[in-house]
């Protein structure tokens, strides 16, 4: 397996898991490894992904995503 392909892998495994949990304060933690996880695989700022990943994870119900 690739590494681009791992990390897809991963991303989608926890975007599937942020549907699993109740609250924003979760959401917000898977989001964030995942994003942490997907900066460093790409070589890019992991600070950067990890607030990204967060933010998303806390609003993604509010957008109706998950």
């Amino acid at each position: 397996m690739t590494k681009t392909s791992l990390t897809a892998a991963l991303f989608a495994a926890a975007l599937g898991l942020s549907g699993c949990v109740t609250s924003d304060l979760e959401r917000a933690g898977i989001g964030a490894a995942a994003g942490g996880v997907t900066a460093a695989a790409f070589n890019g700022n992991v600070g950067t992904g990890i607030l990204i990943g967060a933010a998303g994870g806390a609003l993604c119900d509010d957008i109706g995503f998950c």
